[in-house]
């Protein structure tokens, strides 16, 4: 699969994400002012998939609508804009993109992982490896903030939380960097086949979660892996693949996810030196409000797919059974009828009601409590070692329309 033609005004493509901040902007204003649009996506008739378009719904209202009546707008039939090929539900059908009761029946599994038992030990995993992680950089006063400090800390905690071993994490992250970079020239050549690439990378994650599962089973080891090989869902054990597909959806959306904010979190404190005073003079006071704030202006997952179930109606607009819609949490974060001043970061801002984890509903973040805490600890090691830490360059941007990510981020500062 080759690079596809663009639409620099279409938020579906690619290519609207890596231009200048302000003229994103001034169009997703614009989007959100029309209500949801129909637009064209790009083409992939050549993988034999039919791309008729989709709804782009803007507008936070809207989305919550969609968010709260899953029985109209499904998530079964992929969760991005081009519909998957059959090889791919193998790797990346998890419950993210499942309707009930299977996906009801499966978070509650899954939900075993994230207990306050298990969220405790993992809070204390958190703070241990971002000491560790900042204490690497601490003495040599430049680094990539990036790969050398915000891709680190989640990838080890996921990959904890999985009984994944610390020897296979540069592999983790490197398949990772294929499954949500696929359109990148960093990390897929535009010149072949990208399908492939993607396939290749989800069974290479496949069978390293094969192998973890298989020296967890009948064993009564403190992971996430212990817990599901062991359990049963609809009377029924879960099957490799099951396993292994949540595994990949935790370390993509858990790993990347919480990356990108870290990332972005600097590039927000460097832009405002005022609201980074105000946060490092009371860092404990003000940390949950500012974490809310670096979620909601960077919201790492750009949009979600449904599919709309039945005949309905949404902002005005008529949708018919079997249209595609995108919701874009990052337009939405920034609706001007819902956020005061929205283009302005404030670590104080209160309310702050983003959808930056997903819209209310069962879709809604499972990790959500132990993102933020994974945000809230990493800039705490930073303030109290590093503190006066700064990005020196534009975010190197991921060309993604589904992810909103940093690929690279210089930052310099005084060792200590």
């Amino acid at each position: 699969m080759t690079a596809v033609e663009s639409d620099v005004h279409n938020p579906i493509y690619n290519d609207f994400w890596t231009r200048p901040a302000p003229e994103i902007e001034k169009d997703l204003a614009d989007l959100r002012a029309d209500g949801p649009r129909f637009m064209p996506e790009p083409d992939a008739s050549h993988l034999g998939i039919a791309c008729p378009g989709s709804w782009v719904v803007t507008k936070y209202d809207h989305i919550l609508e969609m968010s709260k009546n899953p029985e109209i707008y499904s998530s079964e039939a992929g969760i991005t804009v081009l519909d998957s090929p059959p090889e791919f539900n193998a790797f990346f059908s998890s419950m993210i993109a499942m309707d009930d009761p299977r996906h009801t029946g499966l978070r509650k599994l899954v939900s075993a992982g994230f207990t306050p038992r298990m969220l405790a030990k993992l809070e204390d995993s958190v703070q241990q490896q971002a000491t560790s992680i900042v204490d690497e950089i601490r003495g040599k006063g430049t680094c990539d903030f990036v790969v050398d400090v915000a891709a680190r800390l989640p990838l080890k905690i996921v990959c904890d939380l999985m009984g994944v071993p610390d020897s296979q994490l540069d592999f983790v992250f490197d398949q990772t960097n294929i499954i949500l970079g696929a359109s990148d020239p960093e990390y897929v050549d535009p010149e072949s086949d990208i399908l492939t690439a993607l396939l290749t990378a989800g069974g290479a994650l496949s069978e390293l979660m094969f192998e973890v599962a298989d020296s967890k089973r009948g064993k009564d080891t403190d992971d996430l892996t212990t817990i599901l090989v062991n359990a049963e869902l609809d009377g029924e054990k879960l099957s490799q693949q099951d396993i292994a597909s949540f595994f990949i959806l935790l370390v993509v959306a858990g790993n990347e996810t919480t990356r990108n904010a870290i990332s972005w979190g600097l590039k927000y404190l460097t832009d405002n030196p005022d609201q980074r005073a105000i946060w490092q003079a009371d860092f404990e006071g003000v940390g949950p409000k500012a974490v809310e704030e670096i979620v909601r202006l960077a919201s790492p997952v750009t949009y979600m797919r449904r599919t709309a179930l039945v005949d309905a109606e949404l902002g005005g607009q008529q949708i018919s059974a079997g249209d595609k819609l995108c919701m874009y949490y990052l337009a939405a974060n920034r609706d001007e009828d819902v956020f005061e001043d929205p283009y302005t970061f404030n670590v104080q801002r209160d309310p702050n009601r983003h959808i930056g984890f997903g819209g209310p509903g069962p879709h809604f973040c499972l990790g959500a409590h132990l993102a933020r805490r994974e945000i809230l600890v990493m800039f705490r090691e930073l303030f109290n070692t590093v503190p006066d830490i700064a990005a020196t360059s534009e975010p190197d941007l991921l060309s993604s329309a589904f992810i909103h990510g940093i690929k690279h981020l210089d930052a310099t500062f005084t060792p200590s």
